[in-house]
C-alpha cells in the first residue's frame, strides 16, 4: 500500500505533536482516557498501547521521520523532572526533538533559560491539564526567554475536549500582546475556537496551528467539526508555512493513518499537503537525521 507521503514524493512526515512520557505518568494519562475522566468527558479508546521502544518502531514504520515527547506538568515541582526525562528520551531516540515543559512556579524563568541554553527544541504547555493562566506574572520571564530564542511552544489552549477556567483564545491573545515574538504552535488547530485561533495565526508572524485530531471522524462526532468556511484561510495559512502536522500519537482512538487521510480529504491540494506534512516543520527545525535502518 502506498502511503500518502510516498504519493507526495516526500521523505516522510514531520509530526510536531506526539507524546512520550515517563512510564508511571503515561499510565496515569491512559487511565484518564480509559475512565473518560473529567478532562476527557467521553469514551476514548486508545489505539496504541506499548512501551516506548515499540511505539517509536511504529512511528518509524509509518514514515514519521521527526517527532516530539511533549511532557506537561500539572503541579509545582514536576516540570524539571519531566524535562530531565524528555532530554534523556531525545538522547536515546535520534528522531526525537528535545522537548520540555514549564509551570507557573518560582524559578521557572531560570530553568527555562537553562534548557534553552542547553539546546531545547520545543516546549509543551497544556493549559487545560495544568490548570493555570498563561498570563500569570511568574511566567513572564520564561515567556521572554522563549520569545527571544524563538523556541516553539506547543500550547493546548483551546476549550476542547472540556473547557476549563483558563482555556480559550482570550488569554493567549493577551499573552501575544505582551510577547508578540513568541513562536506559538496552537494545538488541535485551537479546537473548538477554530476561527479565533486562526485569526491569531494570521495576525502574528510566529504563531502557527497544528492539525492534531482536527478534521478526523472522531472530532466530527464529538462536535468539534472544522467550519468549512474557514478552509480557504487555512489553505493560505498552510502555504504561508503556518500549519504543521500533529497527531497526538499514541493516545488516539483510531489508526495514525486516519489523521493523514483526514487532511487529504479536505481537498486543499498536494502543495498544501507537502507543506503541512513536511516542509513547514523543516523550515522551523531543520532537516531530520537520516532515517533509521
Amino acid at each position: 500500500m502506498t502511503l500518502l507521503w510516498q504519493r507526495l514524493d516526500l521523505p516522510g512526515v514531520f509530526d510536531v505533536h506526539t507524546h512520550f512520557l515517563p512510564p508511571r505518568v503515561m499510565a496515569k494519562v491512559r487511565a484518564q482516557f480509559d475512565s473518560a475522566g473529567p478532562l476527557i468527558g467521553r469514551p476514548w479508546p486508545i489505539h496504541y498501547r506499548a512501551d516506548d521502544e515499540a511505539l517509536v518502531g511504529t512511528l518509524r514504520e509509518l514514515g514519521v521521520r521527526r517527532f516530539t515527547a511533549l511532557p506537561y506538568a500539572h503541579r509545582a515541582g514536576m516540570a524539571e523532572w519531566l524535562n530531565d526525562w524528555a532530554a534523556g528520551f531525545a538522547d536515546r531516540v535520534p528522531e526525537a526533538l528535545v522537548s520540555a515543559t514549564l509551570y507557573p512556579e518560582p524559578g521557572v524563568g531560570d530553568y527555562v533559560a537553562a534548557r534553552v541554553a542547553g539546546g531545547l527544541d520545543v516546549v509543551k504547555v497544556h493549559v487545560q491539564v495544568g490548570g493555570f493562566d498563561v498570563r500569570e506574572p511568574v511566567l513572564d520571564d520564561a515567556w521572554g526567554v522563549l520569545a527571544e530564542a524563538g523556541t516553539p511552544v506547543v500550547v493546548h489552549a483551546g476549550s476542547g475536549p472540556v473547557a476549563t477556567a483558563h482555556t480559550g483564545p482570550a488569554p493567549v491573545a493577551e499573552l501575544l500582546d505582551r510577547h508578540p515574538r513568541l513562536r506559538l504552535v496552537v494545538a488541535h488547530a485551537g479546537a473548538p475556537e477554530y476561527a479565533d485561533f486562526l485569526a491569531l495565526a494570521e495576525r502574528h508572524e510566529r504563531v502557527c496551528l497544528d492539525t492534531t485530531m482536527a478534521f478526523t471522524d472522531f472530532f466530527e462526532r464529538i462536535g468539534s467539526a472544522y467550519p468549512a468556511a474557514l478552509l480557504p484561510r487555512l489553505h493560505d495559512l498552510g502555504l504561508a508555512g503556518k500549519v504543521l502536522l500533529g497527531s497526538d500519537f499514541p493516545n488516539i482512538p483510531y489508526p495514525y493513518e486516519h489523521q493523514l487521510e483526514a487532511l487529504e480529504r479536505l481537498g486543499l491540494g498536494d502543495d498544501w499537503l507537502r507543506a503541512v506534512l513536511w516542509r513547514n516543520a523543516v523550515a522551523i527545525w531543520g532537516e531530520p537525521p537520516a532515517a533509521s535502518e
